[in-house]
């Protein structure tokens, strides 16, 4: 990240839900200064002038930087392995258009927990693409546990979850839990109390119950429909229960394993400016297939597809770039796809600074071609 001022023109902006055709942004000192379009940039000064047509061609789009608000690592490193592999892991889907992202952990034995949030903790303090830390475990549903280990899942007893809230030192964003298990409702209370984003996932909840999470406080979903009830037409369960409540944001992992491409576009109709685009990755995202190794479970990678030996999807070796192209390939509007990787995200963990180029946000801003494959990133010191 730098403080170079930059005059980024002669690209399609797409921001805020809009297209904007022949478009310029400045970037000074970490945010965005000015925009506008046409040869208007041409008075202002900047330490570095960049012709988009002359990096990504005819075509060029330009993007706010991506938020991702769950990935478990990348280029062959889990975020589990320490403060290394996490920035090793940060570098590969930083060159995939990923400026900011939330380090997601499975699930561990509390005390791993709180050393591996305690490293996150020290890590956001020094490298402002760290947003903080996502507890994916260990409150979950064990008959819904997806590539978790059964036996590392615990009940969110007010020890634990306090424990882990104090290991944190304020970085923890968010939590996935099952709201069903005891003490889930007070679990949410207290998380929400804290400033943490808590997600409804890994669950048995049927709808009702998944409403009255909601109304504790829960305003995400993750990864909608894996690990979950499905949608019936009798029974619409979690799915059912977030596309109609305004405030619950809901995560998509658009890697065409997951999710068939029908049901992401369905999912954005029903929602819409509520879809976050995540990538769920593991090691294995931007690196060869094999054997790696997810928590303590292992997980065999073939055709880029991660999966326990029995079977069951192992996050995904997806990158947001990917997830872009994938939603749009599946009938999303281009604008809409960037808003969810974007300012949806953004806004569901309460900044409102990044995931946009409107003038005063940081200035994390992504480049990419007619194919929308990344050409270059830029970032804020913000």
């Amino acid at each position: 990240m730098d403080d170079v001022t930059r005059l980024i023109h002669s690209a399609l902006l797409v921001d805020g839900g809009r297209e904007t055709p022949d478009a310029w942004v400045h970037l000074d000192a970490g945010r965005v200064a000015a925009s506008g379009t046409g040869e208007t940039w041409r008075v202002l000064d900047a330490d570095e002038v960049v012709d988009a047509r002359a990096v990504a061609g005819d075509g060029a789009v330009l993007t706010p930087g991506f938020v991702d608000l769950h990935g478990h690592g990348g280029g062959g490193y889990a975020h589990e392995d320490g403060s290394g592999a996490i920035r090793a892991a940060r570098a590969l889907h930083l060159a995939h258009g990923t400026t900011r992202a939330v380090i997601s952990l499975v699930a561990g034995s509390p005390a791993d927990l709180a050393t591996r949030l305690g490293a996150i903790a020290d890590l956001a303090k020094t490298d402002a693409s760290v947003l903080g830390a996502h507890l994916e475990g260990p409150f979950l549903d064990p008959g819904h546990h997806g590539a978790h280990d059964p036996e590392l899942l615990l009940d969110p007893t007010p020890e634990v979850v306090t424990a882990l809230i104090e290991a944190a030192r304020g970085s923890l964003v968010q939590v996935t839990l099952a709201p069903e298990l005891p003490g889930g409702h007070e679990a949410i209370a207290t998380f929400v109390a804290a400033g943490v984003v808590v997600a409804v996932g890994h669950t048995d909840a049927d709808a009702d119950a998944t409403r009255r999470a909601f109304d504790a406080g829960a305003t995400l979903l993750t990864h909608a429909f894996n690990a979950m009830p499905g949608l019936h037409h009798r029974a619409p369960g979690p799915v059912g229960a977030a596309t109609g409540d305004p405030r619950v944001t809901i995560e998509v992992i658009a890697d065409g394993v997951h999710l068939h491409p029908d049901v992401i576009r369905m999912l954005f109709a029903a929602a819409p400016g509520r879809v976050a685009l995540v990538t769920d990755a593991m090691a294995a995202a931007g690196s060869a297939d094999g054997t790696y190794r997810l928590g303590s479970l292992e997980v065999s990678v073939d055709a880029g597809v991660a999966r326990l030996a029995d079977g069951t999807i192992a996050g995904s070796t997806l990158t947001q770039d990917a997830a872009l192209r994938t939603a749009v390939t599946a009938g999303v509007a281009l604008p809409d796809a960037v808003t969810a990787l974007t300012r949806t995200p953004a806004r569901t963990i309460g900044r409102p600074d990044l995931g946009s180029l409107a003038v005063g946000a940081v200035a994390d801003a992504v480049l990419l071609d007619a194919d929308l494959h990344v050409r270059r990133v830029f970032t804020g010191t913000v």
